[in-house]
């Protein structure tokens, strides 16, 4: 099962790598990261995909609130959640068919945010299987270059994963601001 965690965690040096490392550990492997700072810059949020049924995903989320670095950590339910992922495809433009590739770009939405004689640059957001679907048929024109930034993914509605007052309590006056 594909599930979605957020992890709110101190944004300080070498956090990514010590929560990479103990679900690497734990033999999941991690098909989405994407990570930044939140509306709190003294903390970061990282966003996972990964593989797993519950009793061992529920193992990983125990063993993430063993690092000191993890505030919070919160399963996002696909069904109560927005999910998004932000591509950009380097796609070779053959003059003679570059009005098929903005038919195409139009059709998914997506922005030419670069061009060149001989290729061009479509930025693409949203759903994993939309981004697969544009790259699947961009193919077709001749694929130079992809990157993708992973699943940032929010609740639906006013709940947020985010410090409240209580939980603010537990963590280290280096990271109280203004609370």
């Amino acid at each position: 099962m594909r599930r979605i965690m957020a992890v709110l965690v101190e944004n300080n040096p070498g956090v990514l790598a010590r929560v990479a490392s103990l679900i690497r550990r734990r033999g999941f492997n991690i098909e989405s990261l994407a990570v930044g700072p939140t509306e709190n810059p003294r903390i970061a949020r990282i966003t996972l995909v990964v593989e797993g049924d519950g009793p061992t995903y529920e193992q990983v989320q125990k063993q993430l609130y063993k690092l000191i670095e993890v505030l919070k950590v919160s399963d996002l339910d696909p069904d109560r959640s927005v999910a998004r992922e932000l591509a950009l495809i380097k796609v070779h433009a053959d003059p003679a068919r570059r009005p098929q590739l903005l038919q195409l770009a139009e059709v998914f939405r997506a922005r030419v945010v670069d061009v060149g004689r001989r290729q061009m640059t479509l930025e693409v957001t949203g759903t994993e299987d939309k981004v697969e679907a544009l790259i699947n048929l961009a193919r077709e024109f001749g694929l130079l270059e992809v990157v993708r930034t992973g699943v940032i993914a929010l609740e639906r509605g006013p709940q947020s994963v985010r410090f409240g007052k209580e939980e603010a309590e537990n963590v280290p006056d280096v990271l109280r601001l203004g609370r």
